[in-house]
């Protein structure tokens, strides 16, 4: 029997790993809309015992959805209506330093937001919610994901700060040069609001990072390509799957995750304010609260 449940956001070929057994394929709808695409479910055994994992690619299958159009509040729902317990994110990005290159692994542990026009809480239409934010990525996730980075080989560089641009165009050199100043690791398109809204639904998560390209601040390399992202891309997914596969027995208990009670304390609105049509939205996030009062 899985001893946990592990969701997993990133592309459409990340559920292609050796092992998995028990594959299914789930259609889910949420109170904020469809996810991506079908969730994909599979167990893994490993040294830790098993875990289930659910595969949610984030632009869906064949890369139909553009980063500003995901419905990251349905991708996030989806995964917490179906058992997650903890989300690992896989995302492509630029380099933003000299030492990070194409085809390096990174696990970061702050966030830059630069989008403009997603929406990024759940908490909207007469309730009020702030959840502390200051250290976005679950420490333990992190560590697990980099000590895998390192037990398969890969080269990795722990911590670092993911800037988050709204997209879909790449920087302008102007941009670039101007996130360099501010001393970012990467960037990116996707981990906001998805870290932000991770923290709502009270799911551990954090962030690994494969470097595609230098960002068109590298002077000396050609402006970044879909098809140069793509290609390295390509080479990358393999090793993450290592690396997801490696870090599953290194994983914290979620239970102990700060995480995982973000909403104690965080909700503002009088429970007899809350519109009706609110909380029936907000039923899967509140249910835990609500059971913890019964």
């Amino acid at each position: 029997m899985a001893t946990r449940t592990v969701g997993v956001i990133g592309g459409s070929g990340l559920y292609a790993m050796e092992g998995l057994q028990d594959v299914q394929e789930h259609v889910v709808e949420t109170t904020f809309g469809s996810p991506s695409d079908a969730v994909v479910s599979g167990t893994l055994a490993h040294t830790g015992g098993e875990t289930r994992l659910l595969f949610l690619p984030r632009h869906g299958r064949g890369h139909r959805v553009p980063p500003h159009q995901i419905n990251y509040r349905a991708n996030l729902l989806a995964l917490k209506e179906l058992g997650a317990q903890q989300v690992i994110s896989v995302s492509a990005v630029g380099s933003m330093k000299e030492s990070i290159q194409p085809g390096d692994m990174v696990v970061v542990d702050q966030f830059i937001d630069r989008t403009r026009t997603r929406p990024s809480t759940f908490f909207e239409d007469g309730v009020v919610a702030h959840v502390e934010f200051a250290d976005p990525v679950d420490a333990g996730i992190a560590e697990a994901l980099y000590r895998a980075s390192v037990d398969v080989g890969a080269r990795v560089h722990k911590g670092g700060t993911y800037v988050c641009i709204e997209g879909p165009q790449f920087s302008t050199r102007a941009e670039s040069r101007l996130y360099r100043s501010w001393g970012v690791d990467v960037i990116g398109m996707t981990n906001l609001p998805e870290a932000r809204l991770a923290r709502e639904a009270e799911l551990p998560y954090a962030t690994l990072a494969l470097a595609t390209d230098y960002d068109c601040w590298h002077v000396s390399e050609e402006s970044v390509t879909v098809e140069a992202v793509i290609a390295v891309m390509k080479q990358n997914i393999a090793t993450a799957r290592k690396i997801v596969a490696a870090a599953l027995p290194l994983l914290p208990d979620p239970a102990k995750s700060p995480a995982c009670t973000a909403l104690e304390h965080a909700v503002m609105t009088d429970p007899a304010k809350i519109p009706e049509a609110a909380r029936a939205r907000l039923a899967p996030l509140l249910r835990r609260l609500h059971e913890k009062k019964g």
